[in-house]
This record gives structure tokens, C-alpha cells and sequence, in this order.
């Protein structure tokens, strides 16, 4: 808990250098591979995963806690005014009046009072981890992106199919044929199983890291059609294809990207990427007209 002690200038350089040390440290783990040696390639990647997804979750919670307690000392010493403006009210009234006991009705209200006091802190501490969180930093970026081309985020249910829906979504949007996220599912499917020459290549085993077999890449088909498997970049690739549209990716993070950029460009899908949207993973949205009643 030190790190509240610090000024936020002083905590933002103690991360920074906790970045330094901890690229030092990944240099020396790269170092350590033996060319070739792909086992050891391997474990070196995902100790480095592991590294950067520690340090993240320890900053993200040493500047979450630190706003978090700052934010109360602040209301902590307006409410202190109050309470003393208060005290000097009521020490007033006593002395024009006799002191008396404390019924059990005023107990009560006091009780009562404090409960709500304790809740409101609650709710305060909660909003502040909701301002300072990855998800809503990563939401307001690409808010703004969008606002400054006059769109807003069309939200897509996040059950496994968000980019065949956001897909279907902008179809409408852009003036398509409709499809719905299983015809979508079905022609990329049947785009990569005709294609497997071009896309196996970059298509690996999760477990392992190596290549499909075809076999694999059959069965890597089958989910694509007929399970609620995430679709990525790939698939984003595929669908450009079969819709013969290009596809812009916005994202909180670097710039814009398109796919399938060599299609017409009136009729350009927009999609937008979220890291931290929810709990299981990446989450791709559909993107609508700016309106200020909605938004607001």
C-alpha cells in the first residue's frame, strides 16, 4: 500500500520504471533461446505473456486504488466540514437547552443514517473503478473515434457470434442483400474449405502452436459453420472476400485498419474492436448514425 503515499507524477514514474525493468528482463529471456529450439520458444513467449499480464494487473490496481483513495479523502474532508458546521449548530441548541437522552427512535435514525453513508461510499469507490477501468478508458477512445466521423457504437450480444452479427448488421447499414450470422458462418466456411491452400499457413493448433493438419483444418471449417467458435482476423479476411466489400476495423488502440481495401469503397463496412469489453475475451460491435438523444 505504499504506493498511496505517492504523488500521482510519482506513482506514473515508478510504473514507468517497472516497464524498464521488466523489457530488461524480457531481453534476457530472449536471449536465452536457442536458435531452433522451438520447445524453448515457446515457454519463453508465454512466460513473457505472463510477465506483461502481471505487471498490467498490478498497476492497473495500484492507479485504480490510489484514485479510489484519494477520491475519499476528498469527500472525507468535505464531509468533515459539514459535520463540524453541524456540531457547532447543535452544540448551540444544547446549550439553550437541557440535555436529554438518546431514544431508541433516534438510534434508529442514526443507524439508518450511517448504513446510507457506508452504501453512498460504495457506490462512489465502484463508480470510480468503472471511470478508471480498462473496459469504459477503451469504450470512451473509441467513442470518440466514432464521434468525430458522426457514428456511435451499435452494440452486438456477446454469445460467440459478434462478428457474423456486427457483419449482418452493416449489410443493412451499407445497403446489402441481408444475411444472418448463420448464412454468414456457412459462406466463410466454404470460402476457407475452398481455399485451404492460402489459409492454412496461418491458421496454428492453440494447444501446441503448430500448423493444422488438413484434417484439422476440415474440422477448423466444421466449427466455423455450425459452433458459436469466435471468428478473427481470418475470418474477417474471408468475409471481405465473399461480400466483395472492404471491412474497417477501429479499434482504442492504433490506427484504423482496412481489409479488402482493393473493393469499392462506398460500401465499406465499419466494425469496431474491443479488448476488454467482456470477461471472455475480445468482442467485435457494429457501428450506426451519431444520435445526440441516444447517445446522450
Amino acid at each position: 500500500m505504499a504506493e498511496l503515499e505517492f504523488t500521482e507524477e510519482e506513482l506514473s514514474q515508478k510504473h514507468k520504471k517497472e516497464r524498464k525493468d521488466l523489457q530488461a528482463q524480457i531481453q534476457t529471456l530472449k536471449k536465452s533461446i536457442c536458435k531452433g529450439d522451438k520447445k524453448r520458444k515457446k515457454e519463453v513467449t508465454e512466460e513473457i505473456g505472463r510477465l506483461e499480464e502481471v505487471l498490467d494487473k498490478k498497476q492497473e490496481d495500484e492507479l485504480i486504488r490510489w484514485r479510489v483513495t484519494h477520491l475519499n479523502i476528498n469527500n472525507m474532508e468535505d464531509e468533515d466540514i459539514e459535520n463540524s458546521n453541524n456540531e457547532s449548530i447543535k452544540d448551540n441548541k444544547q446549550s439553550e437547552q437541557p440535555t436529554s437522552r438518546i431514544s431508541k427512535a433516534q438510534k434508529r435514525r442514526d443507524k439508518k443514517a450511517n448504513a446510507e453513508r457506508e452504501r453512498n461510499q460504495r457506490i462512489i469507490e465502484q463508480e470510480a473503478l468503472n471511470v478508471f477501468g480498462k473496459r469504459n478508458v477503451e469504450l470512451q477512445t473509441i467513442k470518440k473515434v466514432l464521434f468525430e466521423r458522426g457514428l456511435m457504437v451499435y452494440e452486438i450480444p456477446s454469445d460467440g457470434h459478434c462478428l457474423y452479427n456486427a457483419v449482418a448488421h452493416q449489410l443493412k447499414v451499407i445497403g446489402e442483400a441481408p444475411l444472418n450470422f448463420r448464412e454468414l458462418r456457412t459462406k466463410t466456411a466454404i470460402y476457407l474449405r475452398a481455399n485451404m491452400n492460402e489459409f492454412l499457413p496461418f491458421i496454428s493448433n492453440a494447444e501446441s502452436d503448430d500448423l493444422l493438419s488438413p484434417e484439422q483444418y476440415e474440422k477448423y471449417c466444421d466449427d466455423v459453420a455450425d459452433t458459436s467458435a469466435w471468428g478473427g482476423a481470418i475470418e474477417l479476411q474471408v468475409l471481405s472476400h465473399v461480400l466483395k466489400c472492404p471491412i474497417e476495423v477501429i479499434q482504442a488502440s492504433g490506427v484504423p485498419y482496412v481489409i479488402g481495401d482493393d473493393y469499392k469503397i462506398e460500401k465499406k463496412m465499419i466494425l469496431t474492436y474491443h479488448r476488454h469489453m467482456y470477461e471472455l475475451g475480445a468482442h467485435y460491435n457494429s457501428v450506426t448514425k451519431y444520435v445526440k438523444e441516444e447517445e446522450s
